[in-house]
């Protein structure tokens, strides 16, 4: 029934974001007392999965987040304010960094069309005419004349 996923006790097909973990489960995997879950996620440090009764269930995501909040706070001695703070801006990095990864492949796409299109043009070319180099000549024309 179990998988060999994350945490050798995910569920089969579930990943480190599927809500599995019944609080107290989730409470035992990060050593922490089940009341101080329910106090993270009223302060929105971790916010876990619901289900339809309205019942916690927690991924190995949140699993892990819990951990490093308990880190935090007990050996770099941030108050939980800061550590909300400190998930707040690694979440928007994190959202940086896809969306630049995004504008990346775009920006790899728009060059591969330029290039295309530049071909294509190139390809349209008559091939009977033959480009000259230009250099820096004034050339005068003189009809010639008649009779």
């Amino acid at each position: 029934m179990f998988g060999s996923g994350l945490g050798g006790g995910l569920p089969n097909g579930a990943d480190e974001d599927t809500p599995v973990f019944v609080i107290s489960v989730a409470a035992q995997l990060s050593g922490l007392h089940a009341q101080t879950l329910r106090s993270y996620d009223r302060l929105g440090l971790v916010c876990p999965g619901r289900t339809s009764g309205g019942g916690r269930r927690y991924s190995m995501r949140d699993i892990a987040q819990l951990r490093e909040v308990q880190r935090l706070s007990q050996e770099e001695g941030v108050n939980l304010a800061g550590i909300k703070r400190i998930i707040e801006l690694e979440n928007h990095v994190e959202a940086l960094q896809y969306r630049m990864q995004e504008l990346t492949e775009e920006l790899a796409n728009a060059y591969a069309a330029a290039e295309q299109a530049a071909a294509a043009v190139h390809a349209s070319y008559r091939k009977d005419l033959v480009p000259i180099r230009t250099q820096n000549a004034l050339v005068v024309w003189k009809p010639r004349r008649r009779g």
